[in-house]
């Protein structure tokens, strides 16, 4: 039987790129994402992927969305945990609400998401979740002090499930993804990219989404049953932990 996978955030950026190589590896892939119809609906009709809407930042939104995902497509056996946001200030300017909306999108969305399908992975003995984080998770980043504490909590909470369910066939992996060629840096103007993104990356150019989705079908499948708790680190060296 054809494996369920579910990507939140799936339907822009490395999201899609992340549901289309899935898709390509054989899973049945099913897409979330939150507010953007007309990005949505052009994915769905390109890819042939069903996508639905949904705030990660609602646990009883999570709960909808997944049993609608479950009836029309199964039980879902990988979990792919993307959909982030930025509000970018420094932090004495920050409000409560950019750290709430960012905390709550990018680290709360993994609780509520992952605690819905946490237990029928136990119950079938098989999971696979991946949580994308950040490389500012692991080195912070100037006007992002609730951001790379959200990236920062991914990792943690990976390597904690990660042990909790070592023996029962679920592994939990990370990956921080670098600098990646998305709508959201092709906004940044060409000089700036040139003169202070990519001298500080070693392999002087930017990510691809999917470089960043190849990872993602690795630990998928099968034949990462041995990785878990671990961060996959995609940044072109920039940052080496």
């Amino acid at each position: 039987m054809t494996r369920v996978a579910l990507v939140t955030g799936g339907t822009r950026g490395i999201g899609a790129a992340i549901s289309k190589a899935l898709k390509l590896a054989g899973y049945n892939v099913a897409a979330s994402y939150a507010g953007n119809d007309d990005a949505a609906s052009k994915f769905k009709s390109e890819t042939g992927i069903p996508v639905f809407k949904w705030d990660v930042a609602s646990f009883e939104a999570c709960g909808e969305g997944i049993r609608k995902v479950e009836v029309d497509l199964g039980p879902i056996e990988v979990l792919v945990n993307n959909a982030g946001i930025t509000r970018d200030t420094a932090f004495h300017k920050m409000t409560l609400e950019q750290w709430s909306a960012v905390i709550n999108t990018n680290l709360g969305s993994l609780f509520n998401m992952t605690r819905h399908v946490i237990e029928g992975m136990r119950a079938r003995k098989f999971g696979r979740i991946v949580n994308i984080s950040s490389i500012n998770g692991q080195k912070g980043q100037f006007g992002q002090v609730n951001y790379s504490a959200a990236k920062a909590g991914d990792i943690g909470f990976t390597k904690a499930l990660a042990l909790e369910n070592a023996k029962t066939g679920i592994t939990v992996n990370a990956i921080c993804p670098g600098y990646i060629n998305t709508e959201m840096v092709q906004a940044v103007p060409k000089d700036v990219v040139e003169k202070s993104i990519l001298p500080m990356i070693p392999v002087n150019r930017l990510g691809e989404p999917e470089e960043i989705a190849r990872g993602v079908v690795f630990l998928a499948s099968d034949d990462a049953g041995f990785v878990t708790g671990s961060t996959l680190t995609i940044n072109g060296g920039q940052y080496l932990v």
